[in-house]
């Protein structure tokens, strides 16, 4: 019977992680990709989608396709097989140059640029969701060959609408790789999940962290650093130790770049995802005054449009993005009877400084040995910076007696009601806090990465290089986002206090 029930398990486990699903709602979405010849991005493709790594017999037409991989010298490194079916007869493969997103069959002697009548593979977009997996018999890297006698005129004319072709969000950052083109046909769910996938990255902490702390609730802001600390660090580390790859592509489309290097197992967006929006809900109802299902509407909403942007983006299959939901529930709920302790251990022990520093560099350092260098390493030091140089500026703030939290008699905390001079002053703190942050980053960068190779012995003339050996990334990493962290609770308000915009 157990045994059943983890087979079952298993099986459940391996649907949610096949890449198909993803594939399908990107179609459903409006996005398709383009096309690659580069052989090397095929095969090592091939290899991350070992259920998928064969042609299935073609029903159709009597008819003879070659597939062209090229021009006619390259067709050399074609990998040759016959393949028979009733009345179809496929002489050559190609399948060492199929297309990354997707590939095209056009009649021997042609390149691939060229469109014309005969045998093309059409793209796994052109089909509905039922043809792309029917029977197993799915096509060259998720797609299927299509005859027809149309011509070219023909064949544009059928296109469905307007489509917007666009680049990866940001280039890989192990790589430099800027990734394949891809098509746009639905704008407004392209903004939607790039909104929602930003709400997990660096942009949206730099800002939304300063803009808690300085206008609404410092006692809030710290305790929900904390959380996320905690949540990051343990989603990035499980990372490194389940060492999952990211949804092959082709077939699926790959919208965003940056993290294509990391692994892929649990999804950290969707845990940060989880963990911030139902953090703040746990820690400001019954402290601020506002209705329990408004807030958490909005934890949902926001939860569910993170969640779901990182399957858009073609980085996490849908068992990804359920593990890290559900990992960081778990943590939230092992972790919350801890955060008063947590908190009043970094407010008040006497030498709760060391402690802290501690226990975050052994942290990174630990992290860093879990495997070779990615931007997983990096940002998992960069987190614990933030929370080190938070907690530090938290116990400075307590120990001088500045930004203490108001008393448990002025509970439940009234929101202030809006007006232009509350919002003046709210855009003015934040654009002039978010730009000495900035500065300071930038000045910490230039010091510390030269400061440490030239310790370290490693040559800095090649930064992205540099930052991959550990002696450079993680004193880099801690060091400067120590000094953003502390900055943002300590020197940034107590700026506002000399400029009476506290």
């Amino acid at each position: 019977m157990a045994h059943n029930i983890i087979t079952q398990i298993g099986q459940l486990c391996n649907y949610l992680q096949d890449p198909i699903h993803v594939a399908r709602f990107q179609q459903i979405c409006g996005v398709s990709g383009t096309f690659s010849r580069n052989p090397a991005e095929t095969k090592e493709v091939e290899r991350a989608r070992l259920h998928n790594n064969s042609i299935s017999d073609f029903q159709g037409e009597n008819e003879k396709c070659t597939v062209n991989g090229g021009e006619g010298e390259k067709t050399k490194s074609l990998r040759q097989r016959k393949v028979t079916s009733p009345g179809n007869s496929l002489k050559q493969e190609g399948v060492a140059n199929a297309s990354q997103n997707g590939s095209v069959v056009t009649p021997a002697g042609k390149t691939a640029g060229h469109i014309g009548s005969g045998c093309r593979l059409a793209r796994s977009s052109d089909f509905g969701v039922r043809d792309l997996k029917e029977n197993g018999s799915s096509g060259v890297n998720g797609s299927r060959v299509e005859c027809t006698s149309a011509t070219p005129d023909e064949r544009l004319s059928e296109d469905p609408g307007p489509k917007t072709t666009v680049k990866p969000l940001r280039k890989n950052s192990l790589t430099g790789d800027v990734g394949q083109e891809f098509l746009i046909e639905n704008k407004f769910l392209y903004y939607l999940f790039t909104l929602g996938t930003e709400l997990g990255n660096e942009l949206f902490y730099i800002t939304f962290f300063p803009f808690i702390i300085w206008n609404v609730d410092a006692y809030v802001s710290r305790r929900l650093i904390a959380i996320w600390v905690w949540v990051m660090y343990l989603g990035q580390s499980t990372k490194d130790v389940i060492r999952s790859s990211r949804p092959a592509s082709p077939p699926v489309v790959k919208v965003e770049m940056f993290y294509n290097s990391e692994y892929s197992m649990p999804s950290t967006h969707a845990m940060s995802g989880t963990a911030i929006p139902f953090s703040l809900l746990l820690l400001t109802y019954g402290r601020w005054e506002y209705p329990f299902m408004f807030g958490f509407t909005l934890a949902m909403c926001w939860c569910v449009l993170v969640c779901i942007s990182r399957i858009y983006m073609g980085m996490h299959s849908i068992l990804d993005v359920i593990a890290g939901f559900l990992y960081s529930l778990l943590i939230l709920v092992v972790f919350r009877p801890a955060l008063d302790l947590i908190d009043n251990f970094n407010l008040t022990y006497r030498y709760a400084p060391l402690i802290i520093i501690s226990l975050h560099l052994g942290m990174g350092l630990f992290s860093f040995t879990l495997d070779t260098w990615s931007t997983s390493r990096g940002d998992t030091a960069q987190i614990l910076g933030t929370g080190a140089g938070v907690a530090l500026a938290s116990h400075l703030n307590h120990y001088l007696g500045l930004m203490p939290d108001p008393p448990l008699d002025q509970l439940p905390l009234s929101p202030p009601a809006l007006s232009a001079a509350l919002l003046a002053v709210a855009m003015l703190r934040m654009c002039l806090g978010v730009l000495v942050l900035l500065a300071i980053r930038a000045l910490m960068k230039a010091i510390t990465i030269p400061l440490a190779c030239r310790i370290s012995g490693i040559p800095s003339g090649d930064v992205r290089k540099a930052r991959q050996h550990m002696e450079v990334e993680l004193p880099y990493r801690y060091i400067v986002y120590s000094m953003v962290g502390f900055s943002t609770l300590f020197l940034v308000p107590q700026l506002f206090t000399y400029l009476q915009l506290s």
